[in-house]
């Protein structure tokens, strides 16, 4: 491999990095957005007890606080492996606790839709 294209190899990993990155607040502005139009805006509109859709609401938006802060960990691991040339693996208990936590989020969001 000539150095031009080990060059643009590097490019191209990198810029993949920064789109992951870009995803990680994508999801954490979507959180937030949830956060707001459920355990806000929803309460304002309904006439029955909203405690649950405030519940609802605080928990996307602690969703919102784990993309942003574990994208920012996920995206400073990547860039140090990819300085040193090996490979960051994503941490099995994040993939647990995002896969629970959006889990209970559905699940959450399903109870609410169909007994408040």
């Amino acid at each position: 491999m000539s150095d031009g294209e080990l060059v643009d190899v590097t490019r191209r990993t990198r810029l993949a990095a920064e789109r992951t990155w870009l995803a990680w607040w994508r999801s954490g502005i979507a959180a937030a957005t949830a956060a707001l139009a459920v355990g806000g805006l929803v309460p304002q509109l309904i006439d029955g007890a909203t405690w649950p859709y405030i519940a609802l609401g605080a928990g996307y938006a602690i969703a919102s606080l784990a993309m942003f802060g574990l994208g920012a960990l996920r995206a400073r691991a990547v860039d140090r492996a990819l300085s040193e040339g090996v490979y960051s693996m994503l941490p099995g208990a994040w993939v647990l606790l995002l896969c629970g936590g959006g889990a209970a989020l559905a699940l959450g969001t399903l109870l609410v839709v169909l007994f408040a």
